[in-house]
This record gives structure tokens, C-alpha cells and sequence, in this order.
């Protein structure tokens, strides 16, 4: 049997505001220079793109 590795894939759902669910989300992260990477990357977006937060968060 093959072990997999758990991944789990985060979803910010908003419905008006965007840059406050951004902030909410860049709160969550621990370390202020990967929440701002993070933040800058959600505030351009008019979709939410998950992969491209995560390249952000990674720098």
C-alpha cells in the first residue's frame, strides 16, 4: 500500500470586501515578511488564485 501525504488547500471566500479578507488571511500566517508577500499578492487578484499566494508566500 502507498502512503500519501496529507495536503490541505486553504479557501477565503468574501463577498464585498477583498482587502479585508486579505488582511484576515495575512493575519494567519506567522511570519510578517511571507504575510505581506501573501497580502500584496491576494490584494491585486479579482479571482482568488491560490497558487499564485503560495508562490508569493514562498518568495
Amino acid at each position: 500500500m502507498t502512503k500519501r501525504s496529507a495536503k490541505n488547500t486553504g479557501c477565503l471566500w468574501y463577498n464585498d470586501d477583498a482587502e479585508e479578507a486579505a488582511q484576515f488571511y495575512a493575519k494567519t500566517v506567522p511570519d510578517p515578511a511571507v504575510a505581506k508577500r501573501a497580502f500584496d499578492a491576494m490584494i491585486e487578484m479579482s479571482t482568488i488564485n491560490i497558487a499564485a499566494i503560495e508562490a508569493a508566500q514562498k518568495g
